[in-house]
């Protein structure tokens, strides 16, 4: 049976094409284009996206489709959200902490260091712990943000994916992505599907999506 993504779409949504070009490259076939508008998903689905989106994640949170998103994550499909995908994973609950303003204040658009620490689940298990990943980062609001005791549980349960070798946008302990609980949802604010091919100049964030979908598949 051919597995079945979807890739949300969101007012103002960014690289939600790029995102459907790196799942359909690893997966063989065309995820689901969704809006943000449709209250129900459909019933069988093996993997979630949420792309980049323009505005603060709050607004997107509250959209009819992420009744369903959360339906799903809570059955243990794997949903992925990146850059303000992230942002939208927190303000929906789906993972604790916030994302807020770059300490600099400023725009970031470049590739970054990251490193691997958590190299056990299922959308990091392509990568080494310890590994140097060069993934590009695009926001004004990745600077992620969550008390210390939140901090402390995440570190202490490994849900801590990656890190910034160089943090660029002064993200409490260096956090560029967290995973929930289960390890089905992963939120990062650097772009793995701007890494896939080499004419975006790098394939480190291919790993992510050839091990997330063909676990799948395997499945």
């Amino acid at each position: 049976m051919a597995l079945r993504a979807a890739v949300i779409t969101f007012p103002g949504s960014n690289c939600d094409r790029d995102m459907a070009v790196a799942i359909e490259r690893v997966a063989g076939t065309a995820p689901l284009r969704v809006w943000h508008a449709d209250a129900e998903l459909p019933e069988r689905l093996d993997f979630i996206a949420l792309p980049d989106y323009l505005r603060s994640g709050a607004m997107a949170a509250n959209s009819p489709v992420m009744g369903g998103v959360k339906q799903q994550a809570e059955r243990g499909v794997p949903v992925l959200g990146v850059c303000n995908g992230f942002q939208v994973l927190t303000e929906a609950g789906l993972l604790p902490g916030a994302l807020m303003r770059n300490a600099s204040q400023n725009f970031i658009c470049r590739t970054v260091p990251l490193k691997v620490e958590n190299s056990t689940s299922l959308f990091t298990a392509g990568f080494a712990s310890g590994q140097t990943i060069d993934i590009p980062v695009a926001h004004h609001d990745g600077n992620y943000f969550a008390d210390e005791d939140t901090l402390d549980r995440l570190e202490g349960e490994g849900r801590v994916a990656f890190r910034y070798v160089e943090n660029c946008n002064g993200s409490r302990r260096d956090i560029a992505g967290v995973l929930n609980a289960a390890g089905n949802v992963l939120g990062m604010m650097p772009h793995p599907e701007r890494a896939v091919d080499p004419a975006h100049g790098g394939t480190d964030g291919l790993a992510l999506f050839e091990n997330a979908l063909r676990s799948l598949a395997d499945a």
